[in-house]
């Protein structure tokens, strides 16, 4: 089951397709939907959040808290509509483009998928760009 929250943000339009596909993906990577929570907020709760659980005072698209057992995909997913607002700017990308793209790397954490080195992290942006492709058609 996949639930939304906003914190001061706009709701999802289209949060039934967005669900629909964040399915497909834990489906196609051949796991067990759980419980996933993504938190649509603004920069000032995802800070707060960063400093209290991780320890890093620094702006952040995404947090992700990974409550997976085994094969069943359980976790929470922050966002920041503000830093992917300014992400979509930088790379003169679509703001849901972006977005999405953002949801599904939050995913792909909780599926295993790491992104600290070169070539774990052109790993994960192949497979971004893969499901992103897949959302869009």
């Amino acid at each position: 089951m996949i639930d939304y929250q906003y914190i001061d943000c706009p709701e999802l339009e289209n949060s039934e397709a967005i669900s629909f596909w964040l399915n497909s993906v834990i489906e196609e990577e051949e796991k067990q939907a759980g419980e996933l929570v993504y938190v649509l907020c603004k920069d000032e709760y995802l800070l707060e959040k960063n400093i209290q659980f991780l320890n890093h005072d620094t702006l952040t698209d995404i947090i992700t808290f990974d409550y997976c057992e085994e094969n069943l995909i359980n976790g929470d997913i922050l966002i920041s509509t503000e830093r992917v607002a300014e992400n979509s700017e930088t790379y003169k990308v679509n703001y849901l483009t972006e977005l999405h793209r953002v949801m599904v790397h939050g995913l792909l954490h909780l599926l295993g998928y790491k992104d600290k080195s070169e070539k774990d992290a052109k790993i994960m942006r192949e497979k971004e760009n893969y499901y992103l492709e897949q959302f869009t058609n």
